[in-house]
């Protein structure tokens, strides 16, 4: 066994020990003396991250980074790594920086044009990130998460329709998962508060997949958005009819939770307390000692709920 790899072994030791300000001088020592040799400085990088030492550990992720690009290879290491962390931090604009250079060094690689799209996406750089679609549509014309993507920078542009005209063209290529191409831009509306539209576009889905309670659920919660609590409850109690067992207890809790809004706490207190049957959770208990409270109050008295 050689010095260097008795060094390595050692420096490894300690960082499953959690020793990493000594792991970390071993592996300098070892990387000064074989600086060619990218697998110790990946090593030393993902040290300083396990330490809590970004700064560092971004420096040796860029320092590979750098490497890479005359090479053309962004897998599985120093770019990869950015990205992640500087998702991590937030901090998009290096993000965008990195992107950038990674396509201009493979400007037809469809993986590095999306991240570029996402980190363009981040910074609110909606504009630039149709027209890196565009641009990836012209190499594929049939890839639906191009499709998808395309859906959502137009959506952030503030172009609803042309939006769902790409969803909608996403979910052409894909029949099978035609109705989840277009919940996501379900999504978008009602994230944008827009629940008149979240709602028909959630109804195409239910049309092509009428079994899917994650779709009523999101219907109910689109109501709810619009104050229909009345027809919320009704909606929620078809996720209930149509969901697996094992995920009622949540439909039931949404469904108590509508009813307590509607001020109908004795079926809300039915509801969480069929919630709790299915699943033990703290807050569905929590949910039900509130409607019973609040049932004791409307009714006037002062008795403990049982």
């Amino acid at each position: 066994m050689t010095d260097k790899d008795a060094k390595l072994i050692q420096a490894e030791n300690l960082l499953k020990q959690n020793q990493h300000s000594r792991a970390i001088k071993i592996l300098k020592e070892v990387y000064k003396k074989n600086s060619s040799e990218e697998s110790i400085l990946l090593k030393l990088a993902w040290a300083y991250y396990d330490s809590g030492d970004i700064k560092k550990a971004i420096g040796c992720f860029r320092e590979l980074f750098e490497r890479e690009l005359p090479r053309k290879v962004f897998a599985g290491f120093a770019f990869d790594e950015l990205v992640r962390i500087y998702k991590q931090e937030k901090d998009f604009c290096s993000l965008v920086e990195i992107c950038q250079r990674a396509v201009a060094s493979q400007p037809d690689d469809i993986n590095l044009l999306m991240e570029l799209v996402n980190a363009y996406l981040l910074t609110g750089r909606s504009q630039e990130a149709c027209a890196v679609c565009e641009k990836m549509l012209n190499l594929e014309s049939d890839n639906s998460a191009i499709y998808c993507l395309w859906g959502n920078a137009l959506f952030t542009a503030g172009l609803f329709a042309e939006s769902e005209r790409a969803y909608s063209r996403a979910a052409r290529i894909d029949l099978e998962q035609e109705d989840y191409y277009l919940f996501k831009l379900a999504i978008l509306f009602q994230e944008a508060e827009n629940h008149k539209e979240a709602i028909r576009i959630v109804r195409k889905c239910i049309a092509k997949n009428p079994d899917n309670p994650l779709y009523y659920c999101f219907w109910g919660d689109s109501l709810i958005g619009l104050n229909q609590i009345k027809e919320a409850c009704r909606i929620y109690d078809q996720a209930v009819q149509c969901g697996e067992r094992k995920d009622t207890g949540a439909y039931y809790n949404r469904l108590g939770n509508s009813l307590m809004k509607a001020r109908r706490f004795s079926e809300a207190a039915l509801s969480f307390r069929k919630a709790l049957e299915q699943e033990t959770n703290p807050a569905y208990y929590n949910n039900l000692i509130s409607a019973c409270r609040a049932i004791e109050h409307e009714d006037g008295t002062q008795k403990p709920s049982s």
